[in-house]
């Protein structure tokens, strides 16, 4: 009796321990919850025997969502003192009172930055948080617009005109290079170490990429204190792993779009990077390419690097790292590690020591396919496999696994199909042929990222199964002795901006069709579109004026301008800008019906045990009506992350069938959903006022065909 009354007081003591280590994570005063990107919150007031009280407390509208191009709302905002920091479709920044959603001030850069400027309405990109800064009395919001980092107060919303030139800081600047005719900007916030904010950015996708180097600002002044290049130059770490010694002069990419997480107490910043450029091509750029698809872990304070871990050599696949990691504490035996634990768009989890980046578990490199038919390439032999923990996802799509809730008209059609393509794993080459990519370009996972249980270990992570149908083009770099300005509008569409439209103009995946441009744009809005560029598009700023007015005769078919003759000629090819090969489209590979080609699940939500590297379980995520009416649960595309709680709930939207639901942690039980306004692509924030807990999403749709909304909807118990 005695023995178990002492086990009884040790289980207590260790109970209590636990509560305090964690006792943090009451806040969201950062984008995912803490500096660690955890999304857990000790809050428990609203619980697995509650929640299906659940009811809203507050809706916000913010009243610019933009229907007829799809405007979205991808921000996790943050509550600082009772006031909640969001950001709108139109990327207007605001603050609310958490408690009841009354706003009390609005922040639109538009007013600042392009005063009786007609391109206002294109400069605007997707946005997935704010930054929060105090120092006494002194309390910033900083926040990126376009190419421009702005500092905020936080009391009133106005400009802090001391930060930077009157407030904001051009991101185009202090990168040791000229690219003020390329597109630089940032989706995902930065982070705070000490006085320094800590910012990436989002660069183009294609060869006209700028270098996607990492930057820290003094926090007061908007001065450069560091700058880690990401693409080597002489002498630096990693320069050798590209084969061509002028790369990093010509090279863009490998930059840190998804954000940051940060350990302060190490003082380390740990960055997951993106592939360098062009994704799917990588003859210009042969070697491993560091640092490219890599977890760099640097110091905070001075930009040095400690350690890095690649995750793909020479990606040619566009498996860019999607989310910042989580730093997690979990249990191997009798040892307790701190770990960097990094989700991948391949499905993988890595897993790394958080003070020298070696693996926890088991990490093989595994010979691959090489044999392109690519003239030029040059694809690495081995990746990287993690032996644990298991996937969270399928990696492989055989014709075994084509979608069979079809018609058989159209299964045989979808075989077919199939059938033409190049099969065989996510490392396939790419090719003329088309290749079938599983997993996917948007994963696995995404830039919702993951939520972690420092109670149990356990990382809760949602998942696509979205295949692909990528194919490859030669592009003729020839110029004709004369060209007409439709012929040379035709050349720079194929050069540009095929990538995303597709060869004939149709669009695919996120990126819409133009066939009828003339019918949307004239021939000044189109200009400034490509200018400055709009969300998934970037700004191809580099154009002179008379290729502007060859796109705009070919797209618009402006026949008073076609059949004239071009009048440039370029002297050279830039050879690194202008590829032997280009990419005809980003096509899912679906159904005639608009399914994906691959059965279900389509999407999941997933519980792995860290501590194992076990999947504990796994349930679909999000629901098709016309399935489940039948009984059958699909699962569906899903983008923004979980949150977890100490009152045992997993709190998710993400799905593109409007709904927010609450799981059970432990079992993956559904406990209560509700119908949104639009779909939540988006991560909830939680948090508590004056002893009140809320749950609160951004509902701005816009993605996989929804409507597009303008609402954040707080949850809350009855009183």
């Amino acid at each position: 009796m005695r023995f178990r009354s002492i086990l009884f007081l040790l289980a207590v003591v260790m109970l209590q321990a636990c509560r305090q280590d964690h006792a943090e994570y009451t806040t969201w005063t950062v984008t995912g919850g803490s500096k660690e990107n955890i999304r857990y919150s000790t809050l428990d007031q609203i619980n697995t025997s509650n929640v299906n009280q659940l009811q809203v407390a507050w809706i916000y509208h913010t009243g610019d969502a933009d229907t007829v191009n799809s405007s979205q709302i991808q921000c996790n905002p943050i509550i600082v003192d009772g006031v909640l920091y969001g950001t709108s479709p139109q990327l207007r920044l605001f603050a609310l009172d958490a408690a009841t959603g009354k706003e009390l001030w609005v922040f639109d850069p538009r007013d600042e930055q392009f005063k009786n400027s007609p391109r206002a309405r294109f400069i605007m990109s997707n946005n997935r948080g704010v930054t929060y800064w105090q120092e006494r009395d002194d309390k910033r919001i900083f926040f990126i617009a376009g190419s421009t980092l702005h500092a905020i107060n936080a009391r009133d919303g106005k400009m802090i005109p001391t930060f930077g030139v009157n407030g904001m800081v051009d991101l185009k600047q202090g990168l040791d290079k000229p690219v003020d005719d390329l597109y630089v900007s940032a989706t995902s916030p930065g982070i705070i170490y000490n006085n320094l904010f800590i910012i990436g950015s989002r660069v183009s996708e294609g060869s006209d990429a700028a270098p996607g180097h990492i930057r820290a600002y003094d926090v007061k002044t908007g001065e450069r204190a560091w700058i880690f290049h990401t693409i080597p130059q002489p002498g630096q770490f990693g320069y050798t792993t590209w084969e061509d010694s002028t790369a990093y002069q010509h090279i863009g990419g490998a930059n840190a779009w998804a954000g940051f997480s940060l350990d302060e107490k190490r003082g380390i910043v740990y960055v997951p990077t993106g592939s360098a450029s062009f994704d799917f091509y990588g003859g210009k750029r042969k070697g491993s390419n560091l640092f490219a698809n890599s977890i760099l872990a640097l110091d905070a304070a001075t930009g040095k690097r400690i350690w890095h871990y690649q995750t793909i050599h020479h990606d040619t696949w566009d498996y860019d790292l999607p989310t910042a990691p989580a730093l997690v504490t979990i249990k191997k035996g009798l040892r307790t590690i701190d770990a960097v634990a990094q989700p991948t768009k391949t499905g993988f989890i890595f897993l790394l020591q958080r003070d020298t980046g070696e693996p926890i578990f088991p990490i093989n490199e595994v010979p691959v396919a090489t044999d392109t038919k690519l003239k030029g390439e040059k694809l690495w032999p081995t990746q990287p496999v993690p032996a644990l923990p298991e996937p969270f996802m399928r990696q492989n799509f055989t014709e075994a696994n084509l979608n069979d809730l079809i018609p058989d008209s159209s299964f045989q059609e979808l075989r077919e199909r199939f059938r033409k393509h190049r099969t065989g794993g996510m490392f396939t080459p790419q090719s003329a042929q088309g290749v079938i990519m599983f997993p996917g370009l948007d994963g696995g996972a995404e830039w919702g990222g993951p939520a972690f249980d420092p109670e149990s270990g356990w990382l809760y992570i949602n998942s696509n199964e979205m295949p692909w149908s990528i194919t490859m083009a030669a592009v003729d770099l020839s110029v004709a002795v004369k060209e007409t300005y439709e012929e040379a509008g035709k050349r720079l569409y194929q050069q540009n901006c095929m990538v995303c439209h597709g060869p004939d103009l149709k669009g695919s995946g996120n990126y819409p069709s133009i066939v009828y441009a003339n019918e949307k744009y004239t021939d000044a809005t189109l200009k400034d579109l490509i200018i400055t560029g709009r969300r998934m598009m970037p700004a191809l700023a580099h154009f002179q004026q008379e290729e502007l007015d060859a796109i705009s005769a070919y797209l618009l078919k402006l026949e008073l301008v076609r059949k004239e003759i071009f009048p440039l000629k370029p002297v050279e090819i830039d050879s690194f800008r202008y590829l032997p090969y280009t990419m005809t489209g980003y096509k899912k590979f679906l159904t005639q019906e608009g399914y994906p080609g691959i059965k279900p699940p389509w999407g999941t939500l997933n519980a792995i045990d860290l501590n194992t590297g076990k999947r504990v379980w796994q349930i679909p995520l999000g629901e098709y009506p016309e399935f489940s009416t039948k009984g059958i649960i699909t699962g569906t595309e899903n983008y923004g992350g979980p949150a977890v709680t100490a009152g045992g709930l997993i709190f998710i939207g993400a799905t593109r069938d409007n709904k927010f639901r609450a799981f059970d942690k432990t079992t993956g039980n559904r406990l209560w959903e509700t119908t949104l306004p639009a779909s939540a692509f988006a991560t909830p924030a939680v948090y508590v006022v004056n002893g009140k807990q809320y749950v609160v999403i951004a509902c701005g749709g816009g993605k996989l065909g929804t409507k597009s909304g303008d609402a954040y909807v707080a949850f809350a118990l009855p009183e």
